[in-house]
């Protein structure tokens, strides 16, 4: 296989090779050797942001997507990996950028890393997992939110998930799940476990035609904005990229520790999610929570700076804001 001997020799595949290969395994018509030799030759090389945005093209081409969505829409779903147990930050923006107004296709899966993923969570507040892609515009009118369960989604996923499971290592897939929203987000807050990771994703999320986003590391080692320290981010609008760093000092959020946003379990992830959306919540999940919701907004509101849109969700928080949207959420 031609491919693979440029993996071997560290060549970087043309978009043509990539789109070929990535379209063959997701058909199911490479064998899985093959697959394996694939992912790891792509891990050892060193993935481009040109080859994962292949192969999420490929992979949307095998997709179920929803159909009928016109006007801003965003995701605030991170890569997961970061191995923090942290509570279900990008969930709670989800839910306030909802309640604000604004729509949200918030697309994830049951927990990778942390204690409770978002699907795990949203389940356990009876929030239901198995929307159809027909249904998503009339639900998106009607809440501003919904949550897209990706296994629902990604069939061809299924033939590489053993393979995944065999090789026991990261692989672009690790990478690609926030890439993958079948609703097409115009905008996008996108968080990853590792700082090398931002401009790689940032490229990637640029060749796949999202208007405006952010690409994050936090802190401690989060893929999330973090109030530990400064954080990495990749600006990414119409195409163009840029890097910057963020101190969340810089915005009136004070330093905290590791643990003060650490969950030990599915039912308190749940019970801190439930805090949070009502206002409460220890003060710092609460300044995390304003930290990456500020962001969005930023990115959502045009003339909103990220000061303003920080300033605007730590408001928005204090008004318990989204506790009448989760009554009518978990209601539905």
């Amino acid at each position: 296989m031609e491919v693979l001997e440029h993996l071997a020799i560290g060549k970087n595949l043309t978009e043509e090779q990539a789109l070929t290969s990535f379209r063959a395994m997701y058909k199911g018509e490479m064998p899985a050797s093959c697959v394996g030799a694939f992912l790891m030759g792509l891990k050892t090389k060193g993935e481009t942001g040109l080859e994962i945005a292949c192969g999420v093209k490929a992979a949307l081409e095998e997709a179920r997507l929803v159909p009928g969505l016109e006007g801003d829409r965003i995701d605030t779903c991170g890569t997961g990996g970061d191995n923090t147990c942290s509570f279900n930050c990008s969930t709670a923006v989800a839910m306030y950028l909802a309640a604000l107004g604004h729509k949200v296709v918030k697309h994830g899966n049951r927990s990778v890393s942390s204690t409770c993923g978002s699907a795990d969570v949203l389940e356990s507040l009876g929030v239901g997992l198995t929307v159809e892609p027909d249904a998503v515009a009339d639900a998106l009118a009607q809440r501003n939110f919904v949550f897209l369960f990706a296994p629902n989604f990604h069939p061809a996923f299924k033939r590489i998930m053993p393979i995944r499971k065999e090789l026991g290592a990261r692989t672009l897939f690790n990478l690609m799940g926030p890439l993958l929203n079948p609703a097409r987000p115009t905008h996008q807050l996108l968080g990853v476990p590792t700082a090398s990771f931002v401009p790689l994703i940032a490229e990637a999320l640029s060749l796949t035609g999202v208007r405006n986003a952010a690409v994050v590391h936090g802190a401690g080692g989060f893929d999330e904005l973090s109030p530990f320290g400064p954080a990495e981010v990749c600006w990414v609008r119409d195409g163009w990229m840029r890097r910057d760093r963020i101190e969340p000092e810089d915005y009136g959020i004070p330093r905290h520790k590791l643990s003060d946003v650490a969950v030990a379990s599915k039912d308190e992830a749940v019970a801190v999610l439930i805090e949070l959306i009502q206002g409460d919540g220890p003060q710092a999940m609460k300044d995390m929570l304003a930290l990456n919701l500020g962001t969005a907004l930023h990115l959502l509101e045009p003339g909103l700076s990220l000061k303003q849109g920080i300033d605007k969700a730590r408001d928005a928080i204090a008004s318990r804001a989204a506790s009448s949207f989760w009554s009518q959420l978990t209601n539905a």
